[in-house]
């Protein structure tokens, strides 16, 4: 069995952070708490979302800094465009802002963005502001930063059945070939490694149809913190609890004292 997901406290200031060889190469992360965090202060939601777009510029800085590969974020799913109309014409406003002011930046820092999610039915300044941070950030090597954005773990996987189901009618794929990879392959993700970690914050403890597939094999923390109170400390503190972990992907642990208590 894989390990438990579990809630791992933020780390202290100053305490010792994970080496090098025990950090994720991949880590995704549900920003959750924006609105509770708003609420509890007396401000209107919309403050919660600006404050959780500072939250997301200070983790894009810590990801990189600390040598993470890949990072995805949960900025936007298919399902909140059930929200108030007023909320989400804030959240799109802030999303229209964060690639206006930010991706110069990012592709400064050697940044490539990826995005993730449907776009047939985005407004098209939208998907033509999506287009434009992928385009003029192609090049850099170094985080990549994939944000998911009108996404759906189940709408993901129901377009990846019909890419397949369209290549099997047209006789490109048999049915008797098809394997994992090629599901895999006609996923968003095709070509990034599925991620290592899933941070999720505000103490929900539920993936909320976020990358399903993917995360099949990934340790998971949850944190009690709000999503504008996440900072480097509570990163790290999320790689001290990953560096613990005792990955086996279905299989017997790499700790040969465990091993052999496992088949003693």
């Amino acid at each position: 069995m894989t390990s438990h997901p579990t809630t791992a406290p933020a780390m202290a200031h100053g305490e010792a952070q994970p080496s090098p060889s025990h950090l994720p190469i991949h880590i995704a992360v549900i920003m959750d708490g924006n609105g509770r965090w708003a609420t509890a202060r007396g401000l209107p939601r919309i403050e919660g979302h600006r404050r959780g777009v500072e939250a997301l510029r200070n983790l894009v800085r810590a990801a990189d800094t600390r040598g993470i590969r890949y990072l995805t974020v949960y900025s936007f799913s298919s399902e909140n465009w059930r929200r108030p109309a007023e909320e989400v014409s804030e959240l799109l406003g802030l999303l229209r802002f964060f690639i206006r002011q930010d991706v110069a930046d990012l592709s400064a820092r050697n940044v490539c963005v990826r995005i993730i999610g449907r776009r047939d039915d985005l407004p098209d300044d939208i998907g033509a502001l999506l287009r434009e941070a992928e385009t003029s950030t192609a090049q850099n090597t170094g985080l990549t930063l994939i944000i998911a954005f009108n996404y759906g773990a189940r709408d993901e996987l129901l377009r990846a059945t019909q890419t397949l189901a369209a290549r099997i009618i047209a006789g490109d794929l048999a049915i008797s070939d098809m394997t994992e990879q090629h599901l895999t392959d006609a996923l968003d993700t095709a070509g990034l490694p599925d991620p290592d970690l899933l941070i999720r914050t505000s103490g929900e403890v539920r993936l909320s149809n976020f990358l399903m597939w993917q995360l099949a094999y990934t340790e998971m923390v949850f944190l009690p913190v709000a999503w504008p109170d996440f900072d480097a400390d509570a990163l790290d503190g999320a790689l001290v609890e990953f560096s613990h972990r005792q990955r086996r992907f279905g299989g017997l642990s790499l700790d040969t004292s465990i091993q052999t208590k496992v088949t003693a």
